[in-house]
C-alpha cells in the first residue's frame, strides 16, 4: 500500500526528480505491534541525508502522522511484525539536472508484510557468496541511503542467479564494505570488526546499535579497512539491517562457520 504526501495512491508525477535522477533518499523501518521501531534513528538518518544532498527536510510531525495512518489503513497494525519504507524525493522539477527552484519535497510511505524468511535466517543463518560487482569510491555520498541504487540492483541480480542468500560486497580497491542490503560484522579473538564506510556503503541503523552494545559489554570494536581474508579467517560472522536485525553467516563460498556465542548474545539483545 502506498501513500504520497498522505494520500493513498499508486503513482507519482513523471517529472518527480527521484524518478528522473534518483534525487532523494529512503529508509526502511521495522514495525512491531503497530509501532515504528527506532523511529528517532530513522529520522536522524533522513535529516543527515537531506542535509548532505541539500534537500528541504519535510515536516517530520506530518511525516510521522502519515506513517501512523499508513500502518493503520494497511491492516498491519494488528500484526506483530511488518515494515514501512519511507521515500523522500526532492520534488518535481524541469528537464535539467539543476535543482534550482525545487523546494517542495514529495514523501512516499509504503507498507509491507514482514518477510517470512527472515525468522529462518535469524535462527539458522545464511550462506553467502562474494559479489563480482564492486562498489565505486565516492566519499561525498558514502554512508547515505540515497536513491541511486544501481550498484545494489546489479549485486541482487548476481544473487538471484547464484542461489546464495546474499553476497559480501567489496569496493574497487578490494576492501570489504557490506552486503547487498546489510552491514557486515565479524568476531575474531573476542573482538568485534566492521568495515569503515567513509568511501562507500550505507551506515545502517543497526550498525551503530551493535557497536554501542559491544562497547557497553567491554568488547573492543575495530572499524577500518579490511580484506576478504580478514572476514573468512574470523571466528563468527553476522550481518545486520533494520528489518531482520542480526543474522549469522554460516558459510562464505566454501568456508563454513558456526553460529557463535557472541553472535547469539547480540541477537538476543537486538533482534525483534
Amino acid at each position: 500500500m502506498f501513500f504520497v504526501n498522505g494520500n493513498q495512491q499508486q503513482n507519482v508525477p513523471v517529472n518527480d526528480r527521484s524518478f528522473q535522477y534518483g534525487d532523494g533518499c529512503f529508509t526502511t523501518i521495522l514495525v512491531k505491534d503497530g509501532q515504528p521501531v527506532m523511529l528517532a534513528e530513522h529520522k536522524q538518518r533522513i535529516a543527515l541525508t537531506c542535509q548532505r544532498l541539500f534537500i528541504t527536510l519535510p515536516n517530520w510531525e506530518l511525516v510521522t502522522e502519515w506513517i501512523d495512518m499508513a500502518i493503520e489503513r494497511s491492516g498491519h497494525k494488528m500484526q506483530q511484525l511488518s515494515g514501512v519504507k519511507l521515500h523522500i524525493s526532492r520534488g518535481c522539477g524541469g528537464r535539467g539536472y539543476s535543482p534550482s527552484g525545487v523546494n517542495s519535497t514529495q514523501v512516499v510511505v509504503q507498507t509491507f508484510a514482514y518477510p517470512e524468511h527472515y525468522s529462518t535466517w535469524q535462527a539458522e543463518g545464511i550462506k553467502v557468496g562474494v559479489s563480482a560487482t564492486r562498489l565505486g569510491v565516492n566519499p561525498q555520498l558514502a554512508g547515505l541511503k540515497h536513491n541511486n541504487r544501481l550498484e545494489q540492483v546489479l549485486i541482487k541480480k548476481e544473487i538471484d542467479n547464484s542461489g546464495h542468500d546474499d553476497n559480501i560486497v567489496l569496493d574497487i580497491n578490494g576492501n570489504v564494505v557490506e552486503m547487498s542490503a546489510a552491514n557486515l560484522f565479524w568476531i575474531f579473538n573476542n573482538q568485534l570488526y566492521t568495515p569503515e564506510l567513509l568511501n562507500s556503503g550505507v551506515l545502517g541503523i543497526k550498525r551503530k546499535q551493535v557497536c554501542e552494545y559491544a562497547e557497553q559489554n567491554n568488547m573492543i570494536v575495530n572499524i577500518g579497512d579490511y580484506t576478504l581474508d580478514d572476514v573468512t579467517n574470523a571466528d563468527e560472522v553476522f550481518i545486520t539491517n533494520a528489518l531482520h536485525g542480526v543474522v549469522p553467516i554460516i558459510q562464505i563460498s566454501n568456508k563454513e562457520f558456526n553460529i557463535g556465542a557472541i553472535t547469539c548474545a547480540i541477537q538476543e539483545k537486538i533482534n525483534p
